[in-house]
């Protein structure tokens, strides 16, 4: 086992480097932790915190737009105005507390790696070999010797030939908070999680918003039924959305964008964001010089404990390609410091996993898909619950979206479920509870919950799971 006095040098400060740099901390590790963007990463400063702070306030208008239904009157005057907008949104100050927040959160990681006595050192980092990281820090290079070293670069937006962002009008998800005025129609290119989430997010803030699809329906990734939740949703609330449409080009005249389409089709709006996916960033890391292996869309290959080919060279998070949530990240790098430095460790489970869509409504998952089980990777009875029965669901006004549940035939484990919801990223958390510790749908059934609550659903959908 590594000595107490073990040498490990991070390089990459988002959740899968500043998580392990807390870990070897913990354990009795001397940590250097190499960080060129800001200690946070993409995931706290361009991605996850950011986006789903602008969510937050497109949340709060979604549920104004819904006040109606529950008595409450919003307009300052009997007589209004039918084709004006009685909530507005002041988008520069959205992106401002955006901002701020994104920033403050990345000194607060900053301030807990430092009281926990692990050193940040600003700057770019290269392995020289598996046992030495270079770091160019802008005033010369430092040689950093490594006993372990962990690569958690990340990923960034995939730009292709015909549609170069120019920060502006053509964006990348990274690019979107310095815009100070709602767009006036907005061309979302990319039905993934992320093109979801913007198309959801402004549309809800009052944009004329149109979703370009290569696929037959938004979010092809995840369950069917909840996917066609969301696109029914988002049509009724006025979402242009085109499916089987891929993008050729993106070009910029003046304050028009236009996105042609492959069929020659052509979308014209005032913005585009491209969220056509990611590409990790690895280049310029001395990935061959240490025998580190990437796979053929140049991720660095791992395996269960986030350990590398190279001995001694661990990586965590995007720049891994193994499915790309911050959370996720976060246990690769606590899994690569747990394994190194000889503590319990279990490997990397992905069927344990909770993840969650940001769309309104939310798109909550854990465990075993619908997708495996029509595969027949894996056999399990179902049941799907729809919301629209549930009387706290019908207090708040909310009718759509449903609770999914996987059980084993003949032993009733939970495998997996699914939540569409308002806040399904909290409702899905005692499903993740049963997945991880093998409970039955009976266990999961007799926890009292309380009512009226939407997570009433969730022991009602693992009451119909009881066989006799």
């Amino acid at each position: 086992m590594p000595a107490a006095t073990s040498r490990v040098v991070i390089v990459g400060g988002g959740p899968g480097g500043y998580e392990a740099g807390l870990v070897a901390a913990q354990l009795g590790a001397e940590v250097t932790l190499v960080d060129s963007d800001g200690v946070g990463g993409s995931a706290v400063l361009t991605d996850c915190v950011p986006s789903k702070t602008l969510i937050a306030t497109a949340e709060l208008m979604t549920d104004v737009e819904g006040a109606g239904e529950l008595g409450v009157e919003l307009a300052s005057s009997v007589e209004r105005v039918e084709t004006m907008r009685r909530v507005s949104v002041d988008l520069a100050r959205v992106n401002a507390r955006v901002k701020q927040l994104a920033h403050d959160q990345s000194v607060d990681i900053a301030q807990r790696l430092e009281k926990e006595g692990v050193r940040v050192l600003r700057g770019r980092g290269r392995l020289d070999g598996a046992d030495t990281v270079v770091v160019d820090t802008g005033d010369g290079e430092e040689r950093l010797a490594a006993d372990a070293v962990l690569l958690a670069t990340g990923a960034a937006p995939r730009i292709t030939a015909g549609a170069r962002p120019d920060g502006e009008r053509i964006l990348t998800w990274e690019q979107v908070y310095d815009l100070t005025e709602l767009p006036a129609h907005l061309i979302v290119v990319g039905s993934g999680v992320t093109g979801a989430e913007f198309a959801s997010g402004y549309l809800a803030l009052g944009v004329e918003v149109t979703l370009v699809s290569s696929r037959d329906r938004v979010l092809p990734g995840e369950d069917a039924d909840a996917a066609t939740v969301l696109e029914e949703v988002l049509t009724r609330r006025g979402m242009h959305l085109l499916g089987h449409s891929r993008m050729a080009s993106v070009s910029r005249d003046a304050d028009t964008v236009t996105v042609t389409l492959t069929d020659g089709r052509t979308v014209r709006g005032s913005h585009c964001i491209l969220a056509v996916g990611s590409v990790p960033r690895a280049e310029g890391l001395g990935l061959e010089s240490a025998g580190v292996d990437v796979d053929d869309r140049g991720f660095v290959t791992v395996d269960r404990v986030s350990r590398t080919t190279a001995r001694g060279v661990y990586a965590a998070g995007d720049c891994t390609g193994v499915l790309m949530l911050a959370s996720v990240a976060a246990m690769q790098g606590r899994i690569a410091m747990w394994h190194f430095l000889g503590d319990a460790v279990s490997p990397l489970d992905l069927k344990k996993v909770s993840s969650n869509v940001f769309t309104s409504p939310e798109i909550a998952t854990v465990g075993w898909s619908q997708q495996a089980v029509d595969r027949g990777e894996i056999q399990a009875d179902q049941v799907m619950l729809p919301l629209a029965g549930n009387a706290r669901a019908k207090m708040q006004g909310v009718r759509d979206g449903f609770v999914k549940l996987f059980c084993r035939p003949g032993t009733g484990i939970i495998v997996g479920g699914v939540v569409v919801a308002p806040r399904a990223s909290e409702l899905i958390h005692p499903v993740s509870i049963a997945v991880a510790q093998s409970m039955t749908a009976d266990q999961l059934a007799q926890a009292f919950t309380v009512y009226p609550s939407i997570s009433g659903s969730v022991a009602e959908a693992a009451r119909r799971l009881h066989r006799v």
